[in-house]
């Protein structure tokens, strides 16, 4: 059974290694063409049937709030404003609030991955896990963080490289997560998910799950793949 649920974008990150081809711009406003980044991801969420989408912002926060406004194209916008930095886990809590389903989908607002984002919502839902991870081939990216999983698909950890013998799968930043997981950061207090909070959750007995999917995750972090995004997004969610 399937529950509509709230997606949060966390964008609230100055894009540093972005200034010199975006200037003062948040990273997630960077243009792929003639649309802001965060559009894009936006369009993909209306098209696999998202309603409510919370923008965790922060640097130029009042920028993406004006661009977008509290409704875009059939989407109901929330903000969840961060006063300081505070980390991707602390921009979660930060969010709760603003969380009105069980389970919340959670992307990054600097990557995106063609993935069927509502069969992974649905997927979610009907396991029995804490948080659920999507995961994509390396694909020969070494500044990523491979994943260990065991044959149940339970996430066992994270670690920089992995045997050539195994099937080499990455983060790619997108999520499902129990609100009352979510419920257990501490509120004000800068920490980051991937690097702190997994290994914890881990180590805790939670059940952090694995969904594979065959696909590319596609980021603007620095100058060289915003370039690239140029060309590899410039159709992406345009109809």
């Amino acid at each position: 059974m399937h529950n509509a649920v709230d997606a949060i974008i966390l964008c609230g990150g100055a894009g540093l290694r972005l200034k010199s081809v975006t200037g003062d711009a948040p990273k997630s406003l960077a243009s792929i063409g003639e649309r802001p980044f965060l559009e894009i991801l936006l369009r993909q969420l209306r098209r696999f049937g998202f309603q409510k989408v919370i923008l965790a912002v922060g640097y130029q926060k009042e920028l993406i709030r004006s661009y977008f406004g509290e409704e875009w194209s059939d989407l109901t916008l929330r903000y969840a404003t961060e006063e300081k930095p505070l980390g991707t886990g602390g921009a979660l809590r930060n969010a709760l609030e603003l969380i009105a389903s069980d389970s919340a989908l959670i992307m990054n607002g600097d990557s995106y991955t063609d993935a069927d984002l509502l069969s992974f919502s649905i997927d979610h839902q009907n396991a029995n896990a804490d948080l659920s991870v999507l995961l994509v081939p390396a694909d020969g990216r070494t500044d990523c963080g491979m994943v260990s999983v065991n044959s149940d698909g339970i996430i066992r950890g994270f670690k920089e490289k992995q045997s050539v013998l195994e099937d080499n799968y990455v983060n790619a930043g997108v999520y499902m997560a129990n609100k009352r997981i979510l419920n257990e950061i501490q509120p004000g207090v800068h920490v980051s998910l991937e690097a702190q909070l997994f290994a914890k959750w881990i180590g805790e007995g939670k059940r952090l799950r694995a969904y594979h999917h065959v696909g590319r995750c596609i980021d603007i972090g620095t100058p060289e793949r915003y370039l690239f995004a140029q060309t590899a997004l410039a159709h992406a969610e345009s109809s």
